[in-house]
């Protein structure tokens, strides 16, 4: 008769968590500022204007928009504030930056959004191979959000972990 097989690593507490779990859902899109620039070099504010206001703003409901610039030339902050809340208005998340720095942004909220409840006094495993674009960034920004409530951080697999953080114990009387 064989034994039962055990999943010693679910029976210990320890909490795994994935990367590719705070990547953004939505799609990413991107709106490149170079277009609205006169000669490539400046913003004319009066184009610049009819341009927010004529673009139809609706067709990014429901996506990430990053807004940047891809030609060399100074924009002023208030144009990228005009056409964030365009997209605010209209159900778009707007950042920005490129598409790597809008799904940044995405995952950093994601981070965020984690109900710190869950991991208090938790043995958390973050997992180490994943398909972020910047595991670095979301790693560590994972560390920073969770590290005040968790009791133990590690990284990599449950066979195979590297210690991270470790609470210290309090020495109360």
């Amino acid at each position: 008769m064989m034994a039962e097989i055990v999943n010693k690593i679910q029976q210990s507490g320890l909490i795994q968590l994935d990367l590719a779990s705070f990547k953004p859902k939505e799609t990413i899109v991107t709106i490149d500022l170079k277009e609205n620039l006169w000669q490539e070099l400046a913003l004319k504010e009066k184009d610049f204007r009819a341009f927010v206001k004529e673009n139809d703003w609706s067709k990014y409901k429901g996506q990430i928009v990053g807004v940047f610039c891809s030609a060399d030339a100074i924009i002023p902050t208030w144009a990228f504030m005009l056409v964030i809340s365009k997209l605010q208005e209209h159900g778009a998340k707007g950042f920005v930056g490129d598409e790597m720095e809008a799904e940044k942004q995405m995952i950093l909220s994601n981070i965020q959004a984690l109900d710190l409840e869950e991991y208090s006094d938790g043995r958390i495993i973050i997992k180490g191979c994943s398909d972020v674009a910047h595991p670095a960034f979301a790693m560590t920004e994972l560390v920073k959000h969770l590290q005040p409530v968790a009791k133990s951080i590690m990284y990599g697999e449950p066979c195979s972990t590297v210690p991270v953080f470790k609470k210290k114990k309090n020495n109360t009387l």
